[in-house]
């Protein structure tokens, strides 16, 4: 079983009305940022959506703080790359460090532990994997399983640049996404290995 997802768009060198938003805001216009966090918002809350593990508070206060540490490296952005692309990076990083901050408290959550908490929110009483869509998930894998899969299979990362990101081998984020694409062939009821 092959799990696809559509991978984010890198954007190019030019954005659609972001430079001159971008300039604005990198002097201290709000309305120009507020322009800038309206048009990319979501698209940031998306992928800190998922490597927060569906938690959609703890999902927020990461939209919140990407933004912030953008109101601030502004003024330093050199226009190399797209915004969308240099702000995407910025939250995901943001998204990565909360992780290793909290690395080892979550990564000791069972896999167990973590479908029992999704059953116990089953309300019909069958069973869970029969029901789970895809994010579903993914928000119960362990923290950085989920994060590799995330980083590689819906953001389109090289392993060399997860493996840098969360300071892991290269060998330890193939082994982690191998490890995540076999616990969610598991939860969607694919439970045989395929090789």
């Amino acid at each position: 079983m092959t799990f696809e997802f559509a991978p984010a768009d890198a954007g190019g060198a030019t954005d659609d009305g972001d430079h001159a938003l971008v300039r604005a805001a990198a002097v201290g216009d709000a309305r120009a940022f507020e322009g800038l966090y309206r048009k990319h918002s979501r698209r940031v809350y998306a992928v800190v959506w998922r490597l927060s593990g569906g938690q959609a508070a703890r999902a927020d206060d990461l939209v919140q703080e990407a933004f912030i540490r953008a109101w601030q490296a502004l003024p330093a952005f050199r226009f190399e790359s797209a915004f969308s692309t240099w702000l995407h990076r910025l939250a995901v990083n943001v998204a990565l460090m909360e992780i290793r901050a909290r690395a080892g408290a979550e990564d000791r959550e069972t896999d167990d532990a973590a479908l029992e908490y999704l059953a116990s929110h089953d309300t019909a009483g069958q069973r869970m994997r029969e029901q789970i869509d895809l994010e579903r998930a993914v928000a119960t894998l362990p923290e950085r399983a989920r994060a590799v899969l995330v980083l590689h299979d819906i953001e389109g990362w090289k392993h060399e640049e997860i493996a840098a990101e969360l300071g892991m081998a290269v060998g330890t984020s193939k082994a982690q996404l191998h490890r995540a694409r076999g616990l969610l062939r598991q939860r969607l009821g694919d439970g045989h290995e395929r090789n």
